[in-house]
């Protein structure tokens, strides 16, 4: 490996205008077929092999032509200073603006609340809702000025007018703010990293050449592939922070080659074979990590693990063949000032042990080491605590900011209607085969409506063919509280006995039932893909590192980070503390996504930190260092970087905590927090303890796995050569240039 990228460095360097050229090529091809591709048409969400997916699909199948996946706007109307909206003038204004806003060209139906009873008890507030021939995604902007335009002039009447559904939602790609966050606070760590404006600019331009490609390359595929807009969001932000990384790795050890003697041709060709191969593996296990995502079964976690994998890949390629062709152009340009200044005088700089903050705190750990693991570990512990009290759902109107019309409806109809108003079940009757479907629609809807947590249940409505029921179910407890799951649970549990006696099949779906079933999938899908990613990673590290206890070291190590910050996710999102520092106005049960989508990442990330420090410590070590001399060794020469790696990192993700998107607000401080504790924490304390503690048996493993598993000569052992006058000719090659 090390010597097969040795090559490769080598050759972008000689053949730098080619390289440069060739990447200009794919970014220009890619560029072009992404701003020429048709928009995409968003796929809805679905989740396969759930049973609100398949009552779903089942109602679009017999009730044809329905829309049952059109957007729907769902408005509220509130009387004034304790007025009830069936007074004459108010009726009169509601009216109205039923009329106004049914003459949409997108509109399918809108139902009036005077007539179908959408009036609460008390008379202050009604609702009415607007169904569209569309999907939200296909709402055109003349549909959305449209709503927005009859909600105004009905507000004009003195009644206070809020409206929630997907129609309200804001359709606008990502604002780029997160991204210039992440990249003006990377240009200023790499400045006080590097000391120099070339080395800390070229790891950004190789990284914004990289995003460029790959979100051209997402954008040109969005439309056939229907991939969602969170595709491209996380592809980004993994894409920058990668791609920053990894050329950061290459620079530093181009620099650190080149102050001990090297030509710039022979550095470059070190560092592509030495920091190039650590490159190489840590963004394999990264795109294990996200590629393994497809194997829970989500459709939409699938497009975000590919789509970020792919980033991850070109930022992999970019930072073999590009970053090498870059150092170059600019071979003395990125150098320390000393370095430059002792060239120009003629001498060769010549690299001398030195002793810096990694070099000391190795120093620190090694002395007590069971200390500061036991301190490390139990800090980690405390942090994952949280996690005890995790309750999984889908935030819906309810975690948005009280600024938003949405979130305003959402209350408005709490308040009037009861909380459960806004988390309605849907039950799909199936009475094809029956013969009085009716009657059997009838039971179904009275055994349901005398369980005890439903309010009421509306009359059910028939398709066509006269075989196909549709009734909704109102709860008495919010969407996502405990007592709406333990209602979808009692109404499923009961259902043999209420089928038996209705003689018909029914299955219970909705937006809380979806939601429901989605985090149960989730929850059950989170053991197996733990251990097929874990497996193939540690059997890969076993491979790097060629040590049994390293790997599994590795692995526990990423399970600490990754409790610990899902912990701090729980305190912040579901029970509060520090909420209002991230703008978060509402609490509530975590992402159904989110634990797993953490794990992904962040298993691939913190396998990053860990090949980047342990394989300086084992090129150390295979070079003659003892145990503990190798640990310092593997500090003093990567901790600076590692330390600038995360502070990178954690800029990037911090950025996204300010998106609106709830989602991404979620996974960008899950990410954020959970690089924190795995490169302050898990690798520069846990790791060198660790390692301290076992000295000579970290690195054991069995002689006959010896034979068996493959050399990929990731220290560059077959590398080492005498730095010196032998090497300076290569300069040679610049004078020509």
């Amino acid at each position: 490996m090390a010597a097969f990228l040795y090559r490769m460095g080598r050759l972008a360097f000689r053949r730098r205008w080619t390289v440069a050229l060739v990447w200009a090529a794919v970014l220009a091809a890619v560029g072009l077929a992404g701003m020429t591709a048709p928009e995409a048409e968003e796929e809805p969400f679905s989740m396969p092999g759930i049973e609100s997916q398949e009552a779903f699909d089942l109602m679009e199948e017999r009730f044809p032509g329905a829309a049952a996946d059109g957007a729907t706007a769902r408005v509220v109307f509130v009387s004034p200073n304790g007025e009830k909206v069936t007074a004459a003038e108010n009726k009169k204004a509601v009216e109205a603006a039923i009329a106004e806003l049914g003459d949409g060209a997108q509109v399918a139906s809108i139902v009036d609340p005077y007539e179908s009873g959408a009036v609460s008890e008390d008379g202050s507030t009604a609702y009415t809702t607007v169904t569209y021939k569309v999907d939200a995604a296909g709402l055109t902007d003349a549909g959305r000025s449209h709503l927005d335009e009859s909600l105004e002039h009905a507000r004009d009447s003195g009644l206070t007018v809020e409206a929630g559904g997907d129609a309200m939602q804001d359709m606008g790609g990502p604002s780029g703010t997160a991204e210039a966050i992440g990249i003006s606070v990377a240009a200023v760590v790499l400045l006080i990293t590097f000391g120099s404006l070339a080395a800390a600019g070229l790891p950004l331009l190789t990284a914004l050449i990289g995003v460029g490609i790959s979100l051209f390359a997402i954008t040109a595929l969005a439309g056939p592939l229907g991939l969602a807009d969170t595709t491209s969001t996380v592809a980004i932000m993994l894409g920058l922070a990668v791609g920053i990384d990894y050329a950061l790795f290459i620079v530093s050890r181009y620099r650190e080659e080149r102050a001990k003697g090297r030509a710039a041709q022979e550095a470059v060709a070190l560092a592509t074979g030495t920091a190039g191969s650590a490159v190489v593996f840590a963004g394999l296990t990264v795109v294990i990590a996200l590629a393994g995502l497809s194997v829970v079964g989500i459709p939409m976690l699938t497009e975000m693990g590919l789509g970020a994998a792919g980033a991850v890949v070109v930022g992999v390629l970019i930072a073999l063949t590009l970053v090498p062709a870059f150092l170059g152009f600019w071979p003395n340009a990125i150098l320390t000032r000393k370095d430059r200044k002792a060239r120009r005088a003629g001498g060769t700089p010549r690299e001398t042990r030195k002793v810096n903050g990694g070099t000391r705190w190795a120093s620190f750990v090694l002395r007590r080491p069971l200390l500061v693991l036991l301190a490390a570990v139990a800090g980690l512990g405390a942090l994952a605590l949280p996690m005890t009290d995790l309750q999984l759902g889908m935030p819906g109107d309810e975690a948005l900011s009280k600024e938003t019309t949405q979130r305003r409806a959402y209350d408005a109809l709490a308040e009037g209607f009861g909380p459960g108003f806004n988390g309605p079940l849907t039950v799909v009757v199936d009475a094809k085969g029956t013969g009085d479907p009716e009657a059997a629609a009838e039971t179904v809807s009275e055994r349901i409506g005398g369980t005890e947590g439903v309010v009421s249940v509306s009359p059910a409505q028939f398709n066509e063919s006269g075989d196909t029921a549709v009734f909704s179910v109102v709860p008495t407890t919010a969407p996502t509280d405990q007592e709406t799951k333990d209602l979808v649970n009692t109404i499923r549990g009961d259902r043999p006995g209420i089928e038996s006696e209705a003689g018909a099949a029914f299955e219970v779906t909705g937006t809380t039932a979806m939601n429901i079933d989605v985090s149960e999938k989730v929850q059950s899908a989170l053991v197996p893909y733990l251990l097929v990613v874990v497996g193939l990673a540690v059997t890969l590290l076993l491979v790097v590192f060629r040590s049994i206890l390293v790997p599994l070291k590795a692995a526990a190590g990423f399970l600490l980070s990754v409790l610990a910050s899902l912990g701090a996710v729980v305190v912040v999102f579901q029970q509060g503390h520090g909420a209002d520092l991230l703008g978060v106005e509402t609490t509530g049960p975590i992402m159904s996504l989110m634990p797993i989508f953490l794990v992904g990442i962040v298993f691939g990330l913190a396998m990053d930190y860990e090949v980047f420090l342990v394989s300086r410590m084992r090129e150390a070590y295979v070079h003659g260092e003892r145990p503990a001399q190798a640990v310092t060794s593997g500090f003093q020469y990567s901790a600076r970087v590692v330390v600038a790696a995360a502070l990178i990192m954690i800029a990037v993700f911090s950025g996204f905590i300010g998106d609106s998107d709830a989602m991404i607000k979620m996974i960008g401080f899950g990410l954020a927090s959970a690089v924190l504790l795995d490169a302050f924490v898990v690798r520069m304390a846990i790791v060198p303890a660790v390692l301290a503690l076992l000295g000579e048996r970290a690195w054991w493993l069995p002689k006959w796995l010896d034979r068996i598993l493959p050399r990929v000569d990731v220290e560059g052992e077959a590398l080492t050569r005498p730095a010196g006058p032998e090497a300076e000719p290569a300069d040679k090659d610049l004078a020509r240039t």
